[in-house]
């Protein structure tokens, strides 16, 4: 099963990226080939660059591959590092559930507005902030109950093949 939400959640990102892709294409081609830009087309870029990266964060790339800065981490020994793993998902998981509700209270208020050209629910643009805060809920919870069960502290371990 995991595997499985692994693969559509890498199909779902490509798609996205390609299509963001491809409108970039049709810009460029309408802006620079033809001296017509198209409104729509940069209005549809920038949703889908929101969705892309928040997508790609939430669900694609692993919690290894994210940018840390670990210096004093890997200065400690391997009692002090399981705590501070546990204490940093612990605190990532709380403030990430805490700003939950009040993000999911925006985004479906922002429903009532639309973008400027094309008229897209704010909803449908804010929604992949949402389930970026819930992948990190369950993946934090996932790396506490990992690190208590005494699993071992290299990356690898904790999130290969994960997927929030």
């Amino acid at each position: 099963m995991r595997a499985w939400l692994k693969r559509a959640a890498d199909v779902i990102g490509g798609a996205l990226f390609a299509s963001l892709f491809v409108v970039f294409l049709i810009q460029i081609t309408a802006r620079f080939g033809f001296n017509r830009p198209l409104p729509w087309s940069d209005e549809l870029a920038v949703v889908l660059y929101v969705w892309v990266i928040l997508w790609a964060c939430a669900f694609m790339v692993p919690t290894r591959e994210h940018v840390a800065f670990d210096l004093v981490y890997h200065a400690m020994g391997p009692r002090t590092r399981r705590g501070m793993r546990i204490a940093g998902a612990v605190l990532i998981g709380v403030l990430s559930a805490w700003a939950l509700p009040g993000s999911w209270d925006y985004v479906r208020f922002m429903a009532r507005e639309g973008t400027p050209v094309l008229g897209l629910p704010f909803s449908w643009v804010f929604m992949p902030f949402v389930a970026l805060l819930a992948a990190l809920v369950v993946r934090s919870v996932w790396q506490v109950w990992t690190l208590l069960r005494g699993a071992p502290l290299d990356e690898a371990s904790l999130t290969e093949g994960h997927s929030a």
